[in-house]
């Protein structure tokens, strides 16, 4: 593997700085706009060489001091090494590039991010993986691009405080545990009132025994609410004690003056936003853009637990959420009835077919809202259209599969009017953002 120098020109999406050598495009993560580097080519195609950073020859000025020890070796973050404000500039770029590349959606059309002034501590849910052979045992996040687990300090820079405090009586829990290495991952959710739920994911064939003992020492977890047993990947979820339902508040409506909040609530176990702070921005940015008369009749397309459904159904005739994951359904429909909506309704049910069942039935819908995991809504974006919705407005983390999706919206029938970032994830290289189209 050869060395060489470089000269970082700019964030690439994935988060990896961006430069060439010789002419060839090549990704260094953990660069900077600014540094000049020797890395050394881990991987080289006929269009591109992917490098690791050896040393920085110049440092970049826009570079700052990560606060977390572990950075550039655990695998959950990708820019402490820059301050809050360049990341989001960053994001604003990436997400502009790929709506011009990939739908040619001009930068006039977009709005600034909604950024936040709390990048820190604002993950409501994380994953730590345990390595517990031998008579040590590692808690922790995967290095990058491994299964090797990073063993995690007493907190998390970007984990919810309440999530810290659970981590460190986990900690000391986990060191007297019995078939240790039966136990592969934890994970913590937090409320929004700092209520934590810990999911321990076992792979022995001792349930009940693993069971008994984390209830016997429930005392010894003060800072965890409700304890769930998962066995298997997809096993079922045994109560260990406590609530397995976590609370959080979003907007009742459009103004930003107005403090009315709805209370949502989900199952451990089933999604949610992990940054409750930025998902009221994007709640409120919907309720906004769907300019509701009460009059509407709007499809939500993977709904989860009611997060714009039940907002929205406040202020519009009817909404249907569909979505395939039963238990998401099911907090939906908890939800609507604790808040006494009865103008909403929900299926388990994928999104595409859904809308080739009401294509079919001559069903027709004023607003479409999108809210897709990762991987978006292609199959659904080429059928929407036969739906004949004045609006739809996408909410996406991939501004790569958004892209591929608005082409296809447009060759529908529909204009992107506007778009914007949500800082949901800063730190990180990720994004939310959310997209309003109308029909032409």
């Amino acid at each position: 593997m050869r060395e060489e120098c470089i000269a970082i020109d700019r964030l690439a999406y994935g988060g990896a700085g961006f430069g060439r050598i010789q002419g060839k495009a090549c990704f260094v993560p953990f660069t900077v706009p600014g540094d000049l580097a020797r890395v050394r080519i881990l991987k080289e195609t006929a269009s591109y060489a992917e490098a690791r950073l050896c040393e920085l020859l110049e440092s970049s000025p826009l570079r700052v001091s990560p606060p977390c020890s572990l950075f550039g070796r655990c695998g959950g973050c990708h820019w402490q090494q820059l301050g809050h404000p360049t990341q989001v500039a960053a994001k604003e770029e990436l997400f502009a590039e790929a709506l011009w590349r990939l739908a040619r959606v001009e930068r006039e059309r977009l709005l600034p991010p909604l950024t936040t002034d709390a990048p820190w501590g604002y993950r409501s849910r994380v994953q730590l993986k345990l390595d517990g052979r031998g008579d040590e045992f590692r808690l922790g996040f995967f290095a990058p691009g491994s299964h090797s687990v990073v063993d995690l300090p007493d907190s998390c820079a970007v984990a919810h405080p309440a999530i810290n405090e659970a981590i460190k009586a986990l900690r000391q829990l986990l060191r007297q545990l019995p078939q240790r290495d039966r136990f592969s991952t934890v994970d913590l959710a937090a409320g929004e009132d700092g209520a934590v739920i810990l999911t321990l994911h076992y792979q022995g064939e001792r349930p009940e025994r693993a069971a008994e003992f984390w209830r016997s020492r429930r005392h010894e977890l003060p800072s965890v609410a409700g304890a769930l047993l998962r066995q298997g990947k997809r096993g079922a979820l045994t109560s260990l004690f406590g609530p397995r339902r976590l609370a959080y508040t979003v907007p009742a409506t459009a103004s930003a003056h107005d403090g009315e909040s709805l209370e949502l609530s989900f199952t451990a176990g089933a999604f949610s936003q992990v940054n409750y702070r930025q998902n009221r921005l994007l709640v409120r940015t919907a309720l906004e853009w769907g300019n509701f008369t009460g009059r509407e009749r709007v499809l939500d397309l993977c709904c989860g637990n009611g997060n714009f459904s039940l907002p929205m159904a406040r202020h519009s005739r009817e909404v249907i959420g569909l979505e395939t994951g039963a238990l998401a359904v099911a907090d939906a429909r908890h939800n609507a009835g604790a808040l006494g909506i009865h103008n909403a309704r929900f299926e388990v049910l994928d999104g595409a077919a859904g809308v080739r069942r009401f294509i079919a039935a001559g069903e027709r819908f004023d607003l479409v809202l999108l809210d897709p995991p990762r991987s978006g809504a292609a199959e659904m974006a080429g059928l929407l259209e036969g739906l004949m919705a004045q609006k739809i407005i996408y909410v996406s983390c991939d501004p790569q599969t958004l892209g591929r999706d608005l082409a296809r919206l447009q060759q529908g029938g529909y204009r992107v009017v506007t778009g914007r970032v949500v800082e949901m994830f800063p730190q990180t290289y990720h994004m939310e953002s959310i997209t309003l189209l109308e029909r032409v």
